[in-house]
Formats: structure tokens, sequence, C-alpha cells
């Protein structure tokens, strides 16, 4: 049964943003592999190959429901700090602060409460202590959130649709940065 949890649209969460100035980023190490599937659903999670049976005893990447349950599972987690100084989407977090010793306090509470939780970053994936910080395809400052400039590049590369889905791809492409084209 497909789970319909609320993703929230990426402009809602950025606009939580304003006053900020220094950031971390934290990528979750292999995700969804941190969550354990219950015991009596491990043998509905079985496949076979030449190679033998084999039962997966952590949540997949293939699995219908796997990025709104962790959504949820990040969101419970993080529910005390999430719109104060913590975005969470998936297993992105960001967490921003208006100065130095704002984000020390901020990256504490949050670095403990992941080992507390025992969800493991990725470190060469992490940033910390930044000025300026690429998420979720846009670059974020003190000024505000900016359409990363490599995905301009990209969209402006981008081959001319010939066919009525090539036309579907591209608007949901250019609609995920909506809020920066005027009269979209």
């Amino acid at each position: 049964v497909k789970n319909r949890y609320p993703l929230l649209r990426i402009d809602d969460l950025f606009d939580q943003l304003q006053g900020s100035s220094m950031y971390s980023k934290i990528d979750l190490r292999s995700g969804y592999h941190q969550l354990r599937i219950k015991e009596e659903d491990i043998p509905i999670n079985a496949f076979k190959t030449r190679y033998g049976h084999f039962e997966f005893q952590v949540m997949t990447f293939l699995l219908t429901n796997a990025p709104d349950v962790f959504m949820d599972l990040m969101n419970r987690v993080c529910k005390a700090y999430l719109d104060k100084f913590v975005i969470v989407f998936i297993n992105d977090i960001l967490v921003y602060s208006k100065d130095k010793e704002e984000h020390e306090k901020h990256l504490k509470i949050i670095l403990k409460l992941l080992k507390k939780e025992r969800l493991y970053a990725k470190f060469s994936k992490c940033d910390f202590w930044l000025d300026s910080v690429q998420f979720l395809g846009h670059v974020i400052d003190r000024s505000g959130v900016h359409v990363d400039p490599a995905k301009v590049k990209a969209i402006k590369s981008w081959a001319a649709p010939t066919t009525p889905m090539e036309v579907m791809q591209f608007l949901r492409l250019v609609g995920y940065y909506r809020r920066f084209i005027e009269g979209f």
C-alpha cells in the first residue's frame, strides 16, 4: 500500500532561512540502510539469484514507501528543532544559524541527537561552518536562496523537447525553480 507521507515543497523549507549566515550540511550514510525491517517483513523482502536466496535485514531503496518511511523517521527525530535551525529532506540535513556561537550550539545538539538515535553521517559528504552552502539544487547564503549556477547552465544547454513526454520532463525540471522564474 502506497504511503502518502507529505514531502514538503522545497520553497516552503527555504522560507525559514531568513536571517541565517552560518550553515552545515549533513548527509546520512546509506540512509535507508540504517533502518531495520520488522522481523515479520524480512521474508517478503527476499530475492533469489543464481548464488542463492537472500533476505534484506534493512530497508532498501526498492521499497515503494522507503522515502516516506525515512522522511517520517527524520521528522520525528528532529521534530523539536524543525523550523528553528534544522531543515531535513529525506537523508539531507541542513543546520542553519545567525552566527558562529549559535551555530556551535546547534551543531552540538544535532550531532548528539544523531548519535543517540544511531543515525550515521557520511563524513566525506558533509560540510561544516559554511558561509554559503549548496543544498537541494540551490545555493544558500546570508543574502538568501539562489539557483545553483550549474543548474542554470544545465537548463540552458538542455536540448529542445520534441515529444510531449520531453516537454513534461523539461517543465518538471524548470518548475523546481519556479520561484526564480517571473510569470511561471
